[in-house]
């Protein structure tokens, strides 16, 4: 799996540069206010019609699924939610780069680059959980500059530009509390007996006050909504992440991999506060 997906991050080289380490805690680049709110806009509006092609799909009798070849699941709902938003990013803004999870990548050297996940959880949606969630980024030059997480079942929704987050319209924070306080979630533990077999897992399981999984891009956004306090995701694509970085961000987590290097590079995350984040990192190191 890890072998994977360095095979998949290594073709998508050209539309990801990534952040240096020593700006995780913040935003690569900034868009000026009045070209960054008319994207953001764009961002939900992505997110609204990926929205409704789910809805209409979750309502289904049955979900049918196929296997793709790297054996991740995908459903007419992952395929249908990303050709729209497509279709939009094509009328609005045809010269924009586009990196999608199911049809791959248009324009890569573009200065605006939107990174799309129209189904974050596939297992979770076709088990209608519903904790999956829709995806949306903006790459600024190859930097992360907007994200949306949302939640179309449930109505949840994330929005972040690095500095700042709203949750559901609300100005909205990652909360810091005590490790023996704090809600642990998680994609799956298999993953992390796969992905990160030497990370001290049980440690921080054991010390924080409870943990749960379907986590996914639900899980980062319960992070910074304040619900939960630390997510960490064992394996992550370019897509599940990159969206979900300004939204932390901006709500003033701290996003590492989980050996503290650059997540994106890595492919995996924790995030949380940056006190309960370095709490964290010291007990999964061992």
């Amino acid at each position: 799996m890890q072998f994977l997906y360095l095979s998949r991050i290594s073709s998508l080289a050209t539309a990801v540069r990534h952040c240096p380490v020593s700006s995780l805690s913040a935003p690569c680049l900034v868009l000026p206010d009045v070209q960054k709110n008319e994207l953001l806009k764009f961002a939900e509006h992505l997110a609204d019609l990926a929205g409704e092609v789910v809805r209409v799909h979750y309502a289904q009798a049955t979900i049918a699924v196929e296997i793709k070849a790297d054996g991740s699941p995908v459903t007419i709902a992952d395929k249908e939610a990303e050709r729209v938003m497509r279709a939009a990013i094509h009328a609005q803004y045809p010269d924009h780069g586009i990196v999608g999870e199911e049809y791959g990548v248009e324009r890569s050297d573009a200065k605006f680059c939107w990174v799309l996940d129209p189904v974050d959880g596939t297992k979770s949606f076709v088990a209608r959980v519903p904790l999956f969630t829709t995806l949306v980024g903006l790459l600024y030059q190859g930097q992360p500059a907007i994200g949306v997480i949302d939640q179309p079942i449930l109505r949840e929704r994330a929005v972040g530009d690095g500095l700042t987050a709203t949750f559901n319209g609300r100005p909205t924070k990652a909360v810091s509390v005590a490790l023996k306080s704090a809600k642990l979630m998680t994609t799956d533990v298999e993953n992390i007996t796969r992905a990160q077999p030497k990370a001290h897992w049980a440690d921080l399981a054991q010390q924080c006050d409870f943990s749960r999984t379907w986590g996914d891009g639900y899980g980062h956004m319960m992070v910074a909504a304040g619900r939960a306090h630390i997510m960490a995701d064992p394996i992550m694509n370019p897509w599940d992440l990159i969206p979900v970085l300004p939204v932390l961000r901006g709500a003033g987590a701290i996003v590492t991999a989980w050996d503290g290097s650059d997540p994106v590079a890595a492919g995996n995350a924790v995030a949380a506060a940056p006190e309960l984040h370095a709490e964290a990192l010291r007990i999964l190191r061992g």
